[in-house]
């Protein structure tokens, strides 16, 4: 068995404050639409905070600081490679806010997060992020039987759960 597989190396980032809201990106790039939080992919010879910073900046125009990782996501046997989201957040922000080509970017309260459409496994993605105990969401899928298995991660839980779903693309989350 090979160690070496293709990684997609993206991040992701809750911006908050003290009020209880968080910022929302409602995307509109049909390969991943739905609520999420802003975030995007790790350039060649770039870090992961500097990259959250960067795509923070790009799709919302605010320049964040002090990022706190706070969970690590991922899915393998999509389309043959493995995608890791490092999920940051952070309630130190500056600038003006404004919608980029991802979407429109706009504050809600975090406890109505649900009640909106989220993105494709945002909502484990949250629980994670939003979590003191959880570090880890980690999804398996096996396309033939339109089944993925959701892991979520911690130092004393082990909890896996069989979801049903629809077939997943490979433009799923490119």
């Amino acid at each position: 068995m090979s160690k070496c597989e293709t990684v997609v190396l993206t991040n992701m980032c809750m911006v908050y404050d003290d009020n209880g809201n968080i910022l929302v990106q409602n995307r509109t790039k049909n390969t991943w639409p739905g609520i999420t939080f802003p975030g995007g992919h790790v350039e060649k010879d770039e870090s992961i905070v500097e990259s959250t910073i960067r795509e923070v900046k790009e799709e919302t125009g605010l320049t964040i600081s002090n990022l706190e990782l706070c969970g690590i996501c991922q899915w393998t046997k999509l389309c043959g490679y493995r995608y890791i989201v490092f999920c940051y957040k952070t309630k130190s922000f500056t600038g003006e806010l404004l919608d980029s080509k991802e979407g429109h970017v706009f504050w809600i309260k975090k406890k109505d997060l649900f009640n909106y459409e989220l993105a494709n496994d945002l909502k484990e993605m949250f629980t994670v992020m939003d979590s003191t105990t959880l570090s880890e969401f980690y999804s398996l899928r096996n396309d033939l039987e339109d089944v993925k298995n959701i892991i979520l991660l911690s130092k004393r839980v082990f909890l896996t759960i069989k979801v049903k779903i629809g077939r997943a693309s490979c433009r799923e989350r490119v």
